[in-house]
């Protein structure tokens, strides 16, 4: 490719980047670009698929990282804590710290945002920007070229296209809330043209709609077991545990802590499951969560009136 690509081109590239600046609310926006250009541009689609990447994948490992390094400088942190004896060198010390979590995490954050800025100016100025590790990878899967002239342009590999998005729908779970917005604004905008694109953007909705209520569901259960608890007693005030009626309160109370704690260990093992299956389908394999998998199945074929015997095993 001689010449800069078109400005509209471009804009969409630009786009797509910065949505990342919206941490999960703008993840819906690589698609967009990527559905209005596939198979007009592919400098802007490579450029959505790569923005979709970086926010759902990418966005997966800075979380991770970020956790991993906050949990490492925290018990640092204590060590160096414990070890002093004089009350005004520990506020000194308590204070630095302060300060040094506080530049971390502002430090951390502004290393997430700095790539989609530095995209956005390179897709400005016409540039073929790649994100480090993932761009080049992502070239080569997708069948990428930005030497290539206009007159000799062949376009990207539809099926790694569209596994890349039903893939990046899965990684999406572990953005609460936001991350459903990858895998409907797949299906809404693809779903008709791609079975396969289909089938993954509801499912991948589904679990993470789950895996959403899950949340709320244990949000409502502690705060219903404490309001609970507190009519029990008579109040704040008038706290009375000698009644079998605040017996029974406080019954409740362990029983939805109980709750909420399976519930606060089962999320991340469904945030795993979310991450295997946007691995498996990257590796060529057409994954189905356990359970959910085979009901979006049936539902999808039955609204494309494929007959159950149809349904591959």
């Amino acid at each position: 490719m001689n010449n800069k690509p078109p400005v509209e081109d471009r804009v969409w590239a630009v786009v797509a980047h910065l949505s990342a600046l919206a941490m999960g609310m703008g993840i819906l926006l690589p698609i967009v670009g990527w559905s209005e250009s596939r198979r007009k541009s592919n400098y802007t689609s490579f450029q959505s698929l790569q923005a979709l990447g970086y926010q759902s994948l990418g966005y997966t490992i800075w979380i991770l990282t970020t956790l991993v390094v906050v949990v490492i400088v925290s018990i640092g942190s204590v060590a160096g804590i414990a070890n002093i004896t004089s009350a005004e060198n520990l506020q000194t010390e308590i204070m630095t710290l302060v300060f040094a979590h506080m530049t971390l995490m502002f430090g951390l954050i502004g290393i997430y945002f700095a790539l989609p800025v530095i995209a956005a100016i390179a897709c400005a100025l016409g540039k073929d920007f790649r994100y480090p590790i993932m761009g080049n990878r992502l070239a080569k899967y997708l069948g990428y070229d930005f030497s290539q002239p206009n007159e000799e342009e062949t376009w990207l590999i539809e099926e790694h296209e569209d596994r890349w998005v039903a893939s990046m729908g899965h990684f999406a779970v572990i953005i609460m809330l936001w991350g459903m917005l990858a895998p409907i604004t797949a299906w809404i905008t693809q779903g008709k043209r791609s079975t396969f694109l289909n089938l993954q953007s509801v499912q991948a909705f589904v679990f993470q709609a789950g895996t959403l209520l899950l949340y709320i569901l244990s949000m409502v259960i502690y705060f219903g077991g404490a309001i609970f608890f507190i009519i029990s007693i008579g109040g704040m005030d008038a706290a009375n545990l000698d009644s079998s009626f605040g017996i029974a309160g406080l019954v409740v109370l362990f029983g939805s802590l109980l709750c909420v704690f399976g519930i606060v260990l089962l999320v991340p093992l469904l945030h795993i499951m979310g991450q295997w299956a946007g691995y498996r389908i990257l590796k060529g394999d057409d994954y189905r969560y356990p359970i959910v998998g085979r009901l979006v199945e049936r539902w999808v074929n039955r609204k494309t009136r494929l007959p159950d015997e149809e349904i591959p095993a």
